[in-house]
């Protein structure tokens, strides 16, 4: 129990290390082995939760190094949530996307569990370090398995995808490591909880403000907020679906929580909010980013990339909410890590179910599937309704606290792109839904007829996966308030 934190980590990368081995042995050994490795990461993040709300901050030094010469693990109510969130995420995704890597690339199939378990660390890594460049180095650790795994998709276009994917992601990594060797050269530490003490006294300095703004502009480009978002819808869209299911809710949402740790841990809000006194811009940029995504995911014609777009709008949500500059904003953005993720997370299931079943989600293909696939529909329904802000799901709540954090501040502009854009999610999926339920059926001759579709719904191990979702869609909607109670509201106090 005393190593659950180096465990909670470790075991996806000896995890990815025994898959390797595996293929050798018998390949399906990989699923096996990278499930449950999975499942002990999940187990151990639930154990870290429930011992930080009992004990607090959990502090674990690796290898038995103090800080700040060592590299410390330090986990608070934030990160704790946001461990189990990936952890979880990453476990049930793996169950559900088996049928997925099977059917895409079926000769790359151990490869992508070795590459996926990688994946996993960087995230959990990057959420539970105390240290400025080991978080530098899970970052990286992340990018690399997302190039890889991105370009195993599409065979025509996931390559180039991820090819700007890294184009991209070198440069916002640069950003973040020059930032934080200007506050190595100013403080001579590399520990967060030390940074955050030593910069108290030297707040005015240069040195410091390049370091904030470069390591911000860093993380906001591993993010994709706008109009640094050029490299996600595509990277998102040609990935394959079972590391489309589990980036897409995760790796923007984890880029979310970094920014908030830097503001909230490293920098201090003082500095952000009374010192630099840049929130007006951000909250601005926010804004842009919200209606830039909404009204580009209009112009799309395919399901999963009209998705990815929405992506880049609930990114203007998150930043937007955080730089408002008053708790009620903040809690707003970091209820929103966790809801925006099982929304975003179910979302993709069900394309993923759909994708197994009719091998692609162009608009023109999605007819009849409410008779085809009722209960994936019933999924994406529910997700779609969240993604709008309909209670009792929680995309209301977090949609609630980030709108009274912008009256709250006077950013009432803030507060109408929030409603603009829930109205733009709304014509988008009504017009989903409207020709999966009303458009005639097209059969193989080419001719629509409005007879009932033959169902063909997803197996039931793809079914399951999104069936859990939904139902942690509905309750962190009605146990929203027990959330920001035990788990924000400490953290930000």
């Amino acid at each position: 129990m005393n190593n659950l934190p180096a465990i909670l980590v470790l075991a996806p990368l000896l995890g990815a290390f025994f898959s390797g081995l595996a293929t050798w042995i018998r390949k399906p050994l990989s699923f096996y082995i990278a499930l449950a490795a999975t499942a002990v990461s999940c187990v151990a993040a639930v154990g870290v939760l429930k011992q930080v709300l009992i004990a607090g901050i959990w502090q674990y030094r690796m290898a038995g190094w103090a800080p700040p010469m060592g590299i410390e693990l330090r986990i608070d109510r934030l990160n704790a949530m946001v461990l189990v969130l990936i952890s979880a995420i990453a476990f049930v995704n793996l169950v559900a996307s088996v049928k997925n890597v099977d059917q895409e690339i079926p000769d790359r199939s151990a490869s992508f569990y070795v590459m996926y378990q990688l994946f996993v660390v960087g995230l959990l890594g990057v959420t539970a370090t105390g240290d400025l460049f080991n978080l530098y180095v899970l970052i990286e650790i992340t990018s690399l398995t997302s190039y890889t795994l991105i370009a195993l998709g599409d065979k025509d276009r996931s390559p180039l995808a991820a090819l700007n994917y890294i184009f991209i992601g070198v440069i916002g990594a640069s950003f973040y490591l020059l930032g934080v060797g200007y506050l190595y050269i100013t403080t001579g530490s590399l520990n967060m909880a030390d940074v955050a003490i030593l910069l108290k006294d030297i707040q005015g300095s240069t040195a410091v403000l390049t370091a904030f703004i470069l390591c911000i502009l860093g993380v906001w480009i591993k993010m994709a907020l706008f109009p640094l978002h050029v490299w996600l819808p595509n990277a998102y869209a040609y990935a394959p679906v079972g590391f489309a299911r589990v980036v897409a809710p995760l790796m923007t949402k984890v880029m979310v929580y970094v920014m908030v740790r830097l503001m909230v841990t490293v920098f201090g809000l003082d500095y952000i909010f009374n010192t630099l006194n840049l929130a007006n811009i951000v909250v601005w940029l926010g804004v842009i980013a919200i209606l830039a995504g909404a009204f580009m995911a209009l112009l799309q014609t395919d399901l999963k990339k009209m998705l990815t777009y929405i992506i880049v709008c609930e990114i203007g949500y998150m930043v937007g909410g955080a730089w408002l500059g008053n708790t009620l904003g903040m809690t707003g953005a970091i209820l929103h890590i966790l809801n925006d993720a099982l929304m975003t997370f179910a979302l993709f299931l069900a394309v993923g179910n759909i994708i197994y079943m009719r091998k692609q989600v162009a608009f023109s293909s999605l007819q009849g599937l409410f008779g085809a696939m009722p209960w994936t529909m019933a999924g994406l329904v529910l997700a779609g309704l969240s993604i709008i802000g309909v209670p009792p799901t929680c995309g209301f709540f977090s949609k609630w606290y980030l709108v009274l954090g912008a009256f709250e501040a006077g950013a009432y502009h803030f507060a109408a792109a929030l409603i603009i854009s829930s109205l733009v999610c709304a014509v988008l999926f009504f017009k989903v839904f409207e020709i999966c339920f009303f458009e005639p059926v097209t059969d193989a001759r080419g001719h629509g007829h409005h007879g009932a579709a033959t169902m063909t719904e997803a197996p039931v191990s793809m079914l399951v996966p999104l069936g859990l979702t939904s139902v942690a869609i509905v309750a962190a909607g009605v146990y929203a308030g027990t959330i920001v109670n035990t788990l924000i509201l400490p953290f930000l106090h």
